[in-house]
């Protein structure tokens, strides 16, 4: 029974809020994973987001559809990473709610170059403050952010991982792709790889940056493989025009957001994975890398220390000059390439899709039970 007397049910549903789901993002991937776990536990489930991109159609319901039915039957599962209406509709629901937390970019790190991210940012901080005090049971991709939710009043937080996308893990190369890469492998130097929005706390200027010294010091035919939607156009103009001041045009490719066959073939051409971000919540391109065998070299910054373990090389400072050497001795350094593979693969399997489920499927549970 609850404080005033009333019976408790188990919810007939658990509904997810989203402020905006789009393909080939994580938290839209962690959002449609977690609905086929609540879907195989029992309850009916539904993704209702205030934006909704192109792909997504038939998948998932606008938000000014989601209804206010028996609030003792129908709970809310609150995807968190951003400002957003969104989370006022999910405030005013009168149903149990339930936050899962994938952290919210500083606005210092992205407001020079989007604005209007830095406002959704704030707000966003803002938002998760004023939801403390209405969300019972909250979850969160690392250790990293479930802090951030006890520092901001959440009573409970529990450690759930992303659920990384199985077909970024499991799918086959696109063998067309991949035959391009290597025909560009074959005329000799190593590929870095990194995979992530192209957005200004990602810093990919500042992994060009040690490109450029890697290719300047060791390797003056390495090829540098961006891959990840943009965000806005102001910070991929502005690194474009950085890249052909570098001289870099031709050996830098910023590939954009790519179907699963095509990110599986730069996995499998890379020889090194390279992660200069100034936040990240969690990470999941780290994951996925070290489960396809591609070595990590990261910014020990945010959660990227966690999510990395001991399955790669982590750097206290990611000055260019320490980024390039560092990938010149793990890729030269007899041994030390295979070593980190196998580290890798031994910590990618800490966040296995399936321990990830698993997870997921307890910290529900014990919500129920805590109801």
């Amino acid at each position: 029974m609850s404080a005033n007397g009333a019976v408790l049910v188990r919810p007939q549903r658990i509904d997810q809020v989203i402020p905006a789901i789009v393909e080939h993002d994580a938290v839209s991937n962690h959002t449609f994973e977690a609905q086929r776990q609540l879907r195989e536990l029992g309850f009916d489930s539904e993704i209702y987001a205030r934006i909704i991109g192109p792909g997504c159609d038939g998948r998932v319901h606008p938000l000014d559809e989601l209804g206010q039915r028996d609030a003792s039957r129908q709970w809310l599962l609150y995807q968190h990473s951003i400002g957003s209406p969104a989370a006022e509709v999910f405030a005013r629901h009168r149903g149990r709610k339930l936050l899962d937390y994938h952290n919210v970019t500083p606005a210092k790190l992205v407001e020079r170059w989007i604005p209007p991210l830095g406002d959704e940012a704030r707000l966003g901080r803002v938002q998760l403050a004023r939801l403390a005090g209405l969300v019972p049971f909250a979850f969160a991709d690392s250790a990293f952010n479930a802090g951030e939710l006890l520092a901001a009043g959440f009573p409970i937080a529990r450690v759930v991982p992303v659920l990384v996308e199985s077909d970024n893990i499991e799918a086959p190369a696109d063998a067309e792709v991949l035959e391009r890469l290597r025909a560009g492998k074959a005329q000799g130097g190593s590929d870095w790889l990194f995979v992530g929005q192209l957005a200004p706390h990602k810093a990919q200027h500042d992994l060009v940056t040690a490109f450029a010294c890697y290719r300047r010091a060791y390797d003056p035919q390495a090829r540098l493989h961006l891959v990840g939607r943009e965000m806005g156009n102001a910070y991929r103009d502005a690194l474009r025009r950085y890249i052909a001041s570098l001289g870099l045009t031709g050996a830098v490719e910023l590939a954009g957001s790519v179907p699963v066959g095509t990110l599986a073939a730069y996995y499998a051409a890379a020889d090194v994975l390279v992660c200069c971000s100034d936040h990240e919540g969690f990470c999941a391109p780290i994951v996925e890398a070290m489960h396809r065998g591609v070595p990590v070299v990261a910014y020990a910054v945010a959660a990227v220390t966690e999510t990395v373990g001991e399955g790669g090389l982590l750097l206290a400072e990611k000055d260019p000059p320490r980024v390039a050497a560092a990938v010149h001795e793990l890729l030269t350094r007899p041994g030390l390439r295979e070593a980190l593979v196998k580290a890798g693969r031994r910590q990618s399997d800490r966040y296995s899709l399936e321990g990830a489920r698993r997870a997921f499927r307890e910290a529900i549970t014990e919500a129920l039970a805590l109801a």
